[in-house]
């Protein structure tokens, strides 16, 4: 797919994105997504599109992401990351990784936001870092997020909804994360849940399932999400939970090695073909992501 193809399909994909304040104003920039995704061409029964890095000498079943080579739009008001193909970013060899599209990592401007646009057939987490987060929606959701939450909603037939930062002196942060559903056209579905951080020091914490029923939120898809916040040194297995699925690992601050791969802050690393990880913090306070999802869609 080339460029041009991006940004047609983009137009007409899942959501645009529009900067605005606090009055709902628009002040800049549509934003898009691109829906349809392509197999890699010599390997059409793969369900990821990344191509191991030759040059950085990592096994074949990885791909390492280091945290400067993501995609970047400062929109001013909008400073996003972006860990897979988004909005004016395209690298056609990083446009996800199994069912896992979009990872962005966002700071927002005091007062300013996301106005409301619209989004279909995506389950959406949102992580807030730092700062209060104001989501509403065509459902009738009005909420605040913060540090130590989770937010998902399940656009299934569409919704519409609007993310503002809810403070007037301060920035806020958070991981914006969608993924591919393996249900289309559910009623669309919100919800937002309050962990206790302290249930993941120098553990693994479940933030996310299939399973309703199970610890964290859940969307349709097979995936399961973990965060972690280590002493230095700590060692520990992650053992997938789906054959077939793969695991990547975002690490949010300090040091890391996964299986002998070295990691810092922002850095990400693909792991599939595996049954388990080997994870080991290599600073104090190191916090990570996990996030395990099917690799064919």
């Amino acid at each position: 797919m080339n460029r041009k193809e991006f940004f047609k399909k983009g137009i007409l994909g899942t959501g645009a994105i529009i900067a605005a304040n606090s009055s709902f104003g628009i002040i800049a920039n549509q934003i898009d997504e691109l829906k349809e995704l392509e197999p890699i061409a010599d390997n059409p029964n793969i369900g990821f599109n990344h191509i191991q890095n030759t040059t950085s000498q990592i096994m074949k079943n990885t791909v390492l992401h280091k945290a400067a080579s993501r995609g970047h739009a400062n929109h001013g008001w909008l400073n996003s990351y972006h860990t897979f193909s988004f909005a004016n970013y395209y690298n056609p060899d990083r446009m996800h990784f199994g069912v896992l599209r979009v990872l962005n990592d966002d700071t927002v401007s005091a007062s300013m936001g996301f106005g409301k646009h619209p989004h279909d057939n995506m389950e959406i987490i949102s992580i807030p870092l730092s700062g209060d987060l104001e989501h509403k929606d065509s459902m009738g959701n009005v909420t605040v997020i913060k540090q130590g939450d989770i937010q998902v909603m399940s656009a299934g037939t569409g919704i519409q909804h609007s993310e503002f930062n809810k403070n007037t002196n301060k920035d806020v942060k958070f991981l914006q994360i969608w993924v591919f559903p393996n249900t289309k056209n559910v009623i669309p579905r919100y919800d937002q849940i309050t962990l206790n951080p302290k249930d993941r020091v120098n553990k693994l914490q479940q933030i996310l399932s299939p399973n309703p029923k199970d610890e964290g939120v859940w969307i349709h898809q097979n995936a399961w999400f973990h965060m972690g916040k280590f002493e230095n040194n700590k060692k520990i297995d992650y053992s997938l939970k789906l054959k077939g699925n793969g695991v990547y690992a975002f690490v949010l601050e300090g040091e890391f090695s996964i299986n002998n791969v070295a990691l810092g802050k922002r850095d990400g690393l693909g792991i599939w073909d595996v049954e388990n990880l080997q994870i080991e913090s290599k600073s104090n306070n190191a916090e990570i992501l996990l996030m395990e999802v099917p690799m064919k869609f």
